[in-house]
This record gives C-alpha cells, structure tokens and sequence, in this order.
C-alpha cells in the first residue's frame, strides 16, 4: 500500500469545514436510549453515529452487549436524524449482520487488530463491498501490526480506510487509562499522510475530565477527526461511564476547540519559526553526541564489570539515578512521566552495550 490523495476520498465526500465527529454512546442499551442520544447529537457537528452492539469485555460477567438487536435500533436512528452510523466488529458474522442492517462505517477494535487471522477473515467478508473501515491501534505499541491490519484491508479492495487511535494499554501507572504514545500516530502520518487519522479520546482517558485536553493536542497534530463517546445520562451507563460526555458537553466542547492551520506564509513568521527550529537542531544534535559519550562511559562500566565478575544489572543504582533524575526533571518542568520513559530507553541502551562488552 502506497499513500495517496485517493485515501482521504470518503472523508473529503462529506464537505466538512471541521474535523469528522463520530459520537454516541458506548454501548446500545435500549431503542429508546438510541434514539434520544442520536436526537441529542443531530444538533451537534457529529456527522456519525456509534454505537457497541458486541462489547468485547476483559472478564466475562460485565455486560458484553445487546447484540444484533441493536443494530435495528441503529438502523431507526439513521431514518429519524440521517446520521450515518458505526459500530465495531470482531468477526465476519458481525460483518453479515452489520451489512444487512446498512452500517455505514466499520470499525476494528484494539483486540481485534492483534490478530492478523481475524483481520484477514474481516477483510476477506467485507471484500466488493464499498464500506469505510477504521482500524483501532493494537493493545499494544506496535506499529507495523497495525499498519498491517490495514494493507489486509485495501489488499481485499477496501480502499475507503482510516485509523483509529485509542492510545495502547500499559503496566506503568499513568493518569491515562490507554498511554497515548502520540509518537506512534505521528509516525503513521509520516508514511501515509493522507490515510485519516481519528482520536477516540474517551478509551485514552478513561475520564471524562481530560476528554477536552487530549481533543486539542489531537488537532494540534493535524488529526482528522474524533470519536467520542457521549451519552446523556453518562454515571448511568451500563459500560465505560466515567468516559462518557453528555451530547450537550460535546457540543460546547466542539465550540471550545481550536482548529490550528498547518502553516502561515507571513515572511516574519517563517523566519522566526526558522531560527527556533535551527536552535533545536543544534541541541538535538549535542544531546546526540552526549549519548554517545554516555554510552562510552557504559561500555568502560561493562569492562570493569566482566574483569570484576559483577552482574551487569544494579538496582540499587538505577533507582537512584531515577530518583534524581525525576527532581532534576521537576526543577526544568519536564513531567516524572516523560522522565521515566527516558531513562528507562537510556538505561535499556547502556545495558545492551555492556551486554555486547560481556558477549566479546
């Protein structure tokens, strides 16, 4: 797969002068609850109405969905406002019931992407179809997998695609339920710049206080749209309630946000963009060549180690780097978070050097 111009089509179709807004609740509960949703939203910038119909659940026990039965309600929903609708599937089952309740757009959930085998059945089910499909990122941090996910989809003739980010589950505490790891994204739109990209914010939150913050930075990287979950009485849904806003708090926070342009052809602010961007050069350039000497120094470490017999790993030892490290990070205004994924990359590194010193 190639990026081209002719990715972004489904999406140019609609005419939007604003990112693409799919809403609606996290799961379909009952025809009534649908409907009033889907009501609430017409009169809202949400262009796609979404809605789980199988909630695939961590443990069984949890409620995992009405089913096919709320498909018809979907269905009735995009007679009565003439919203398109969305909802996930997992199987080609799910695809042949979906079809046959006219869903607009499909989309693959995080669990659903690990698996090529699923994909592929997916894909091959969905194959002379003209449906719009968007690919979650895998649970976990992988992007090649989910690039894969979606050339088996265009590979099938689905060229009507997009991705969804939903950020990437983790053990490390985190005020995210999902860690963004906005690097993954922003490499996927380096290579296929074209492919829409969609933020489902409300799965990366698990909190409906940080929705808002998360939408902003998504447009700040150019982002094609968001997926959020809303319901409207949201501490009363039957699944994922602390993510879920009510479709009056999406409304106000489309007005709230701010759509930055990709670029400004004034003379003095390209000039000025320039020379920032020369100083970061430079630095990135200095912290390069200060890894390298770090690493020297690590390799020095590693020949003291095998001549002494000394275990490579120090626990001792790296909690206090990490804990100096952490205050020294505090007192330049740089997070305990972004700190930690730092030094835990620089140590791995320092590790592999000495490793390669023990292996000579």
């Amino acid at each position: 797969m190639q990026n081209s111009k002719k990715l972004r089509n489904w999406l140019d179709a609609f005419g939007l002068e604003h990112p693409l807004v799919i809403a609606g609740p996290c799961s379909a509960e009952t025809q009534e609850q649908v409907l009033k949703i889907a009501h609430q939203l017409k009169e809202t910038d949400a262009t796609v109405l979404r809605a789980g119909i199988w909630k695939p659940r961590t443990r069984p026990g949890n409620f995992e969905g009405v089913g096919a039965l709320g498909l018809k309600w979907l269905q009735e929903a995009k007679n009565q406002t003439g919203m398109l609708t969305t909802t996930e599937v997992a199987n080609p089952n799910h695809v042949d019931l979906a079809l046959k309740h006219n869903v607009d757009i499909l989309w693959i959930g995080a669990r659903t992407t690990v698996s090529p085998f699923v994909v592929q059945e997916i894909a091959d089910a969905l194959k002379g179809t003209n449906k719009t499909v968007l690919i979650k990122n895998p649970v976990n941090p992988d992007l090649a997998l989910w690039l894969g996910a979606v050339e088996r989809f265009y590979s099938a003739d689905i060229h009507n695609l997009g991705v969804i980010h939903r950020g990437f589950s983790t053990y490390e505490k985190s005020k995210y339920r999902n860690n963004p790891e906005w690097q993954i994204p922003i490499d996927l739109q380096n290579q296929f710049p074209d492919l829409p990209l969609i933020l489902d914010p409300s799965h990366i939150a698990g909190n409906r206080d940080i929705i808002f913050e998360l939408c902003q930075t998504a447009l700040d990287l150019n982002y094609d749209g968001l997926m959020v979950e809303t319901h409207y009485d949201p501490d009363n849904a039957w699944s994922d309630a602390k993510q879920q806003i009510t479709p009056k708090t999406l409304d106000q926070m489309t007005v709230d946000l701010r759509i930055r342009k990709k670029g400004d052809d004034k003379v003095e602010f390209n000039n000025e963009l320039s020379k920032l961007r020369a100083q970061i050069d430079v630095i990135d350039d200095k912290i390069v060549q200060m890894m390298g000497k770090r690493m020297n120094i690590a390799e020095n470490i590693g020949e003291l180690k095998k001549e002494h017999n000394v275990a490579i790993l120090q626990v001792k030892r790296w909690n206090e780097i990490l804990g100096r490290m952490i205050l020294a990070g505090e007192h330049n205004h740089l997070s305990e978070e972004f700190i930690l994924r730092l030094y835990k990359a620089i140590h791995q590194e320092s590790i592999a050097h000495q490793k390669n010193v023990f292996n000579e």
